[in-house]
């Protein structure tokens, strides 16, 4: 996970950071700059490690496993801050021109994400941010029943590893006053979340709550032990769960509903959107620029959505054409999200088409990339107590070393109003080549800093994601109109978001005025439009990410296309793209401005 995406998610960290300790002044003198950069890049991950003990879990490192850490607290923000200050010192005492030109690029995307960290930890920033510790879509209530529920990263291997689950639940149950404080401080500055989300995250605790502690996802680890705990200790563990689920963790989330129901809700805002919230206007504007990782403003975004919303449309009219539909564009959107063929008749039925997808693309792949991840991608449905609220898609990685796959989540909410013909596209983007592939061969690639296998940035990352929809010519998908018609659409409500977004956070956009946007501009139903608006509400600025990416990159491929004539290759530029981890846009084009260069000269 990423460190913005697991900050969002939880802001969980260690203790107070161990800093490394300089070598000795002749060790120091007989290392090579390369060297020295390489050592601080290990170091400076071993420590982020100890201070994010779940961080290292996704990455399956157990060494602190007993542990979540203080998440949200002063002390959390000042040792992430502090360790920050100390690496880009120790960054600035390395000559950048004596490195090679891989290690330019570690050194540059180390430096840009190391000062974009810092932007968030400074003080006027944490003041927007830490107090409100949650939200309907991302949020440590939501996040660790999965983590914890033996389906995710928290290891159940053996008895150590429940009893550092039982660890991990007292530190969660302490979490949530502290959570809780945080919103009283939030209370009495001013800067609080809008009553839309706080009733969202009280619909969330309500519905984990009526389900008995036995199926809770809590539960599920010792509902099916491994074979490796003894018999004579299963039923003692059991019981210890049994015990934290029903008299720690369900009181904790009553604290904390009650306490978002009675004094909260009542002076949460009603305006949606940051421009609506004391300071919300330059958040904002600082969430543009960490999002897209350029110089932009909201204007500028609102301005290129509406574009390619137009294109879109355009493209979309001559479908509608092609398939000989009578109506207008807005008629044939509403018969695409309302007539039944379009929908699955049952679950089982969605599953199979991915699985049926995913077969299809398989054998295609190979013709695109000249490396493919060797961890597997496993397809799997939203859990039920968290599918209303969640996205259409999403993407867990799995472990470097293979032993927990990637998943492909996709959400059979309301079942009637998921259309078949945006699986494909939904697919290529979430799973194969989309998100697996990007995160996964990062992963994989030892020969990268851990900062640069297992960090990133949402507008590469998304970015990616949405650029390997447009591959579905060259993997054979979209053959019939209407997938093709989906992958438009998947693409339009991507430009969409440029302009909802901005909408709402820097236009005062309502929440209904966004959905409606959303219905007449795409085939989307009212129930994804509805959860994608308040998505965008819950978490500013993360959705101008894709759409921002993607022409990035495609502009890229459309360079290196025109420069190298038949010596272009697909592969290549694709290798060239991934091999290096999630770069800062403005560190993409460079590294493929040098690579045009290199091959021209050849």
């Amino acid at each position: 996970m990423t460190r913005s995406a697991l900050l969002a998610l939880l802001l969980l960290s260690g203790a107070a950071p161990a800093l490394a300790q300089a070598p000795p002044p002749a060790a120091a003198a007989a290392e090579t700059a390369g060297q020295r950069l390489h050592r601080l890049f290990r170091e400076s991950d071993e420590a982020s490690l100890r201070r994010n003990p779940i961080q290292a879990m996704f990455r399956g490192d157990y060494r602190y496993a007993d542990r979540l850490g203080d998440f949200g607290t002063d002390a959390y923000f000042a040792a992430e801050r502090e360790a920050a200050e100390a690496d880009l010192a120790a960054l600035r005492a390395i000559d950048r021109n004596a490195l090679n030109p891989t290690d330019r690029i570690a050194y540059d995307v180390f430096e840009y994400q190391t000062r974009d960290n810092l932007v968030d930890l400074e003080p006027d920033m944490l003041a927007l941010t830490a107090v409100r510790p949650l939200n309907h879509f991302t949020g440590f209530h939501t996040f660790y029943p999965v983590f914890a529920s033996g389906r995710s990263a928290a290891p159940f291997r053996n008895v150590e590893d429940y009893e550092n689950n039982l660890r991990r639940h007292r530190q969660f149950i302490d979490a949530f006053d502290r959570v809780i404080a945080r919103f009283r401080q939030g209370l009495e500055s001013g800067v609080v979340e809008t009553q839309l989300t706080i009733r969202n995250v009280i619909g969330q605790l309500d519905t984990q709550l009526a389900a008995p502690p036995e199926e809770s996802p809590y539960f599920g680890p010792v509902a099916n032990f491994p074979d490796e705990v003894p018999e004579a200790e299963r039923a003692r563990l059991r019981q210890a769960h049994l015990e934290i689920i029903r008299d720690g963790i369900y009181p904790a989330y009553r604290r904390l509903r009650d306490f978002l129901q009675n004094e909260y809700l009542p002076r949460a805002r009603e305006g949606v959107g940051l421009v609506h919230m004391q300071g919300g206007d330059r958040l904002y504007r600082r969430l543009v620029e960490s999002n897209t990782t350029l110089p932009m403003t909201p204007e500028e975004v609102h301005q290129i959505g509406l574009r390619e919303v137009a294109r879109n449309r355009a493209e979309m009219e001559a479908i509608r054409q092609r398939v000989g539909f009578e109506g207008d564009l807005p008629q044939f959107l509403e018969y695409l999200r309302t007539d039944p063929r379009f929908a699955a008749a049952n679950r089982d039925e969605m599953r199979e088409g991915y699985y049926a997808i995913g077969r299809r693309v398989d054998q295609r792949l190979g013709e695109l990339f000249s490396t493919l991840p060797r961890t597997r991608l496993e397809i799997r449905e939203v859990e039920e107590f968290r599918e209303r609220n969640a996205s259409t898609g999403s993407y867990q990685n799995g472990t470097p070393d293979g032993s927990r796959p990637g998943i492909f989540y996709y959400n059979a909410y309301d079942l009637p109003s998921r259309r078949t013909h945006g699986m494909e596209a939904l697919y290529l983007h979430e799973g194969a080549p989309g998100h697996h592939f990007q995160i996964s061969l990062a992963n994989e690639n030892e020969a990268l800093p851990a900062f640069m296998r297992f960090g990133g940035n949402t507008a590469y990352v998304e970015g990616w994601g949405l650029y390997a929809e447009t591959l579905w010519d060259e993997l054979g998908m979209e053959s019939d109109p209407y997938q093709r018609f989906g992958g438009l659409n998947a693409d339009q409500y991507r430009a969409i978001r440029l302009v909802v977004d901005t909408g709402i956070h820097a236009m005062g956009w309502t929440r209904e005025q966004a959905i409606r946007y959303m219905l007449e501009n795409s085939g989307v139903s009212e129930t994804q439009a509805t959860t994608e608006v308040e998505r965008y509400i819950a978490i500013p600025g993360q959705a101008l990410s894709y759409k921002i990416g993607q022409l990035k990159i495609l502009e890229l491929r459309e360079r290196a296309e025109r420069a190298l004539g038949d010596r272009f290759d697909i592969r290549e530029f694709h290798a060239q793209v991934l091999m290096t981890g999630a770069l800062p846009l403005a560190v993409l084009e460079r590294k493929i401005d040098d690579w045009i260069a290199s091959r021209r000269a050849g």
